[in-house]
């Protein structure tokens, strides 16, 4: 098999009925957060690289590059994350076995953050911001740049799409909902190694840390929500 041959395909995503209900009935909306302010919002794209091509990689593509455009016109934040090499660690070589190990801390590249990003993503260099962490969480303390830029740009809301649904993305979820933000995972904008491996990260994030919704929700929500301050969007954080 070429690259050629690697057809993009989408997860069939769902959240099930019954998480929607739980939700409604606690807070009497399907969704947590019904509005954004785009100058206080971040797309946070995790792990665009080639290490991880695959047929639903390449299926969220167009969605990401969506969000960006639509967020970054709107005069919001477009944060690209890449892998970092970080340092070789014992626990990884014993887990992974050491040539896994490797790859795995090697996954982003080397040379130019732009050129280390998948071809085909719309990064816009004059205004994005690229980094590279160096654990699963963009977040986790001394992992990247991330929690400073979003501090200093005083954002509420963060926006997460990418790869692995699962491990990285839901990570960088995780610890943003625990740091005080507002978290929107794009079901639509997320790959994983499978369907199931797929949807039960959105379970998990969707019950516990923040909403999840489709490119076109959070593409409304970014046209349609700009105007609205005060308490709603006044998160407190370290």
């Amino acid at each position: 098999m070429t690259d050629f041959d690697i057809e993009p395909h989408l997860h069939q995503w769902r959240i099930d009925p019954y998480e929607y209900r739980r939700h409604e009935q606690r807070r009497g909306r399907r969704h947590a957060f019904t509005h954004l302010d785009p100058q206080r919002t971040a797309l946070v794209v995790v792990d665009m690289v080639p290490f991880f091509d695959g047929s639903y990689f390449r299926g969220v593509v167009p969605q990401v590059n969506r969000l960006a455009d639509e967020l970054r016109e709107a005069g919001g934040s477009v944060v690209w994350v890449l892998p970092g090499e970080g340092g070789a660690l014992p626990v990884r070589e014993e887990f992974y076995g050491p040539v896994a190990a490797e790859n795995f801390r090697t996954s982003g590249g080397t040379g130019p953050l732009p050129e280390r990003l998948w071809p085909d993503l719309a990064v816009d260099e004059k205004r994005d911001v690229l980094m590279e962490k160096t654990a699963t969480s963009a977040l986790f303390p001394g992992s990247s740049e991330l929690g400073a830029l979003l501090r200093q740009r005083e954002i509420t809301t963060v926006v997460l799409c990418g790869t692995v649904t699962g491990v990285c993305v839901e990570g960088t979820a995780r610890d943003a909902a625990q740091l005080g933000y507002r978290v929107i995972m794009v079901a639509d904008a997320c790959a994983g190694g499978t369907d199931e491996a797929h949807n039960a990260s959105l379970r998990v994030v969707y019950r516990s840390f923040g909403d999840v919704r489709p490119t076109a929700e959070v593409v409304d929500l970014i046209r349609d929500g700009a105007v609205e301050s005060g308490a709603a969007f006044d998160t407190v954080r370290p």
